[in-house]
């Protein structure tokens, strides 16, 4: 048994249990959630009552540890949880990714006198946070940030913008990736924005504090119920307490936190296309023409026969990158890449084909179908773009087989042919 599956058995994860926080999330998602999904889609301000639903089922306590109020469910139970909240409500499926995205890195990183402090409130719901990440010339080039941490007396002087920030106008705290600069002040003796990894810091920075303020909320083509915002940071003074991790390890932070994220968008994906396929197959049984059922038209058919099995497909790729996950497995990182770009691409397709087959009714917003083409387009550019995931798993398949030789090719032959000035005829 892995360390985290041995870790998710003493926190009392067993079969009965996962199977009981799955269902109640079907339960929401049949219930409260899924009758005000339309309404929450309508509307861009924080959908307070199904964040409240979600906290009384123990939804958002999952994502924290035992140690501070959570129940510390492994990987393996949240897709599912996530899975079928996404059914009915990317807000409500989001809240679920966004305790990974912005409550993890808290609970990882603060000192055992600041987690005690924010995660129980996180836990119960109490209290919000936001993951500062994103900035204006930085999205998925994480390397790129440029919002700087100045060191001054026992602590650090913040300075930057962060962009398209998920729950920043409710958030009580935002966690802040920053870089930890040499020189003091805002003119020449400042030190210059680098690139890389190097000096990359996390700090919790509470909303209160001097200097942070939040820019209206931003409109989306989208995925409303979780609004975003600019958040800006100028001269924030943070206190040594409030750093996340050590000094330098923010990338280490944020990467773990991403991998949770990517798989929790995969996941998303996968449950708002199975609803997508759900609604299609029951209009295609009601809907008639040409005098019979659309769906007793073979190509109906075979368009519904092959996204369930793509579907199912999927599903199996986005359940075994969470058991890797709980297991500690080196190569997570990469293979949570190929379960967002395969399971979130998937989705746009089949929400599109199941829109199609609603015909121009698909097309009204009395139909819940656009809402699902309209929020499945985030799940391709979230937590890294589907262009940037295929660089990072194509270079890591070079990287692989660098240097191997498969037994039925034998390249240093063909090479050493092309090297002959006088090729046997």
């Amino acid at each position: 048994m892995s360390a985290a599956n041995a870790a998710a058995t003493r926190a009392g994860w067993t079969t009965t249990r996962e199977a009981a926080l799955v269902a109640a999330a079907r339960a929401l998602a049949d219930g409260p959630i899924g009758a005000r999904a339309n309404a929450v889609g309508e509307v861009d301000d924080f959908a307070w009552d199904t964040f409240r639903d979600l906290c009384a089922s123990g939804i958002v306590a999952s994502g924290f540890p035992l140690a501070h109020g959570g129940t510390e469910a492994p990987m393996r139970v949240r897709v599912r949880v996530i899975e079928a909240l996404a059914r009915v409500c990317s807000a409500a499926a989001s809240m679920v990714t966004g305790t990974d995205l912005a409550g993890r890195p808290i609970a990882a990183g603060a000192s055992p006198a600041l987690a005690a402090e924010w995660v129980p409130r996180l836990a119960r719901g109490d209290a919000q946070s936001a993951f500062a990440l994103t900035e204006r010339l930085a999205g998925s080039d994480v390397a790129g940030l440029s919002t700087v941490a100045r060191p001054e007396g026992d602590g650090w002087v913040l300075d930057g913008v962060k962009r398209y920030i998920t729950r920043a106008p409710v958030a009580d705290a935002f966690v802040v990736v920053a870089r930890v600069a040499a020189g003091k002040g805002n003119g020449a003796d400042a030190a210059a924005p680098a690139r890389g990894a190097a000096g990359l810091t996390g700090f919790l920075v509470p909303r209160d504090a001097p200097g942070l303020s939040v820019g209206p909320i931003q409109p989306k083509l989208g995925w409303s119920g979780v609004p975003v915002a600019e958040v800006f940071l100028r001269g924030v003074r943070v206190p040594r307490t409030h750093l996340l991790g050590a000094e330098g390890g923010g990338m280490a932070l944020a990467q773990d936190t991403l991998v949770r994220a990517r798989i929790g968008h995969a996941a998303i994906a996968l449950g708002r296309a199975g609803g997508a396929l759900e609604m299609a197959a029951q209009w295609c049984g009601r809907r008639r023409t040409f005098g019979a059922r659309l769906g007793e038209h073979q190509g109906v058919q075979w368009m519904l026969a092959e996204m369930a099995t793509r579907l199912e497909a999927a599903r199996c790729l986005v359940h075994a990158v969470a058991d890797a996950y709980d297991a500690g497995a080196p190569d997570v990182p990469v293979r949570a890449s190929m379960a967002k770009l395969h399971a979130t691409d998937l989705g746009m397709q089949v929400t599109v084909d199941c829109l199609q087959l609603f015909g121009g009714n698909g097309y009204l917003k009395e139909f819940p179908l656009e809402r699902f083409m309209r929020d499945a387009k985030l799940n391709q550019i979230g937590e890294g773009a589907s262009e940037i995931h295929k660089t990072l798993i194509g270079r890591h398949v070079l990287r692989e087989h660098a240097g191997t030789r498969h037994p039925c090719l034998d390249l240093d032959a063909f090479d050493a042919r092309m090297a002959d000035p006088e090729p046997t005829r």
